[in-house]
């Protein structure tokens, strides 16, 4: 009995502590996961500052350069600022009777996140709020684009802080924080609404209350240095890795098929537009081919997680044809300066890819799908409809809001547009007495 006595009692030892270590795994973040993340926190900061901010800033007059990259640094700034104050928990948290419309309070100032506090996927929740966080910073980044050249410092200041509040926070709750959007099971994987359609409505109510810039349109403004414009279009390219496969919150297949998806979209929508642009006006640009890569992209965002490669390259092709005939459209139809053509590229784009994304995920179209997602309202057509509820509702709400938003931020700060004596000067003199360049 002896003889069988030790190795039992080894045997129910190994037992034990093998249960122990199941039943503590949960309390340790998945080191893959975390790696994966923090690295995805990285790539879609790296995609504001420095991206975005090299990308619109070329794309300015040299005397407005140093202010584009001044309100990328002030906007990253002051929206992580509000994000710890209180804007994740009510973005992120249970609302309680309110939580079809806003979250609650419980995390405001990140309370209760220690290093081994758990968010989705075995990531600490911290690194899921400062994740959170980079997204919230580059939406109202994104509609510098449509007010450039133009408007006050300050004004953009208020505005941007006032418009991440009372815009971004509640549809990022409707829709990936247990509002109403989510539980009606809304197709955005990475924020077609959250953040394209969104930033692109407020970019065209911003151009149409500020007005155009001074001589538009029958003169319009040339990029200034273009190859500050493609320097950052490859940091866009890059940082959206993060954007979209980190969305999947795991460093796993799905992150590996939306960072393929994103990748195959971006290149056909910019092959797209240089194509449409080379027939149409003799000769490719280099602007024409980054503004359609970063369609592309735009496009895939709420759909990267919905369809596969075959899918990607419809949404790319698409993405191409139908902002490129929408920039035409704003700018020379409808005659409206939204300077960076943040709606005909973001706003549209959005739209697009929030409603491709219930078309495409159809496990019946095979390879053009590839995923075979399990659909949240069980047919296409039903499907189909909660994406346009989803845009109609997004559009409207950031139509609406940012209007008012921009009628408070004047009475707050006495006005929004700088006078056309200092928009002849440029920006950078006038509102931060400095020069982009010594020349």
């Amino acid at each position: 009995m002896r003889s069988l006595l030790k190795p039992a009692v080894v045997f129910v030892l190994a037992m034990l502590a093998g249960t122990t270590a199941v039943w503590a795994a949960p309390n340790v973040p998945d080191s893959g996961n975390t790696a994966w993340m923090l690295t995805s926190t990285a790539l879609v900061l790296f995609m504001t500052l420095p991206g975005l901010a090299l990308f619109y800033g070329g794309l300015v007059r040299s005397s407005n350069v140093l202010s584009i990259l001044m309100q990328c640094f002030a906007i990253t700034a002051v929206v992580s600022l509000l994000w710890l104050g209180g804007l994740y928990s009510l973005a992120f948290t249970s609302g309680g009777a309110w939580n079809n419309w806003i979250g609650g309070t419980s995390r405001i100032l990140f309370a209760g996140m220690g290093p081994n506090t758990l968010g989705p996927n075995g990531i600490p929740e911290i690194l899921f709020a400062m994740y959170q966080m980079t997204f919230a910073i580059i939406t109202p980044a994104l509609i510098v684009g449509g007010y450039a050249e133009r408007v006050r410092f300050s004004s953009m200041l208020v505005f941007s802080a006032l418009w991440t509040i009372f815009v971004y926070t509640p549809v990022c709750h409707w829709v990936w924080g247990g509002g109403f959007l989510q539980q009606k099971g809304l197709l955005d994987y990475a924020g077609g609404t959250v953040v394209h359609i969104t930033a692109g409505v407020a970019s065209l109510v911003a151009a149409l209350v500020l007005g155009s810039r001074k001589g538009f349109p029958k003169q319009i403004s040339m990029p200034h240095n273009m190859t500050m414009t493609v320097t950052g279009a490859g940091m866009l390219w890059v940082g959206w890795f993060g954007f979209n496969a980190g969305s999947a919150t795991a460093a796993n297949g799905a992150a590996a098929m939306a960072l393929a998806a994103t990748h195959i979209s971006a290149a056909a929508g910019a092959m797209t537009w240089m194509v449409i642009e080379w027939r149409r006006f003799g000769k490719p640009s280099v602007l024409g081919i980054v503004t359609g890569m970063v369609a592309g992209l735009g496009t895939i965002t709420p759909a990267a997680g919905s369809v596969g490669p075959g899918g990607a390259l419809i949404v790319g092709a698409v993405a191409g044809v139908v902002c490129f005939t929408m920039t035409q459209m704003v700018k020379r139809v409808w005659q409206i300066d939204d300077s960076l053509d943040v709606f005909p590229v973001h706003g549209v784009g959005g739209i697009l890819g929030t409603l491709l994304a219930g078309l495409l995920c159809s496990p019946a179209l095979g390879v053009w799908s590839g995923l075979g997602v399990s659909l949240p309202n069980h047919t296409v057509s039903q499907q189909f409809a909660v994406q346009i509820e989803g845009v109609v509702v997004t559009a409207l709400y950031s139509g609406v809001v940012t209007l008012l938003v921009l009628a408070l931020t004047r009475l707050v700060v006495g006005g929004v547009r700088v006078q056309p004596e200092q928009e002849t000067e440029g920006l950078d003199i006038v509102l931060h007495e400095e020069r982009g360049y010594d020349l």
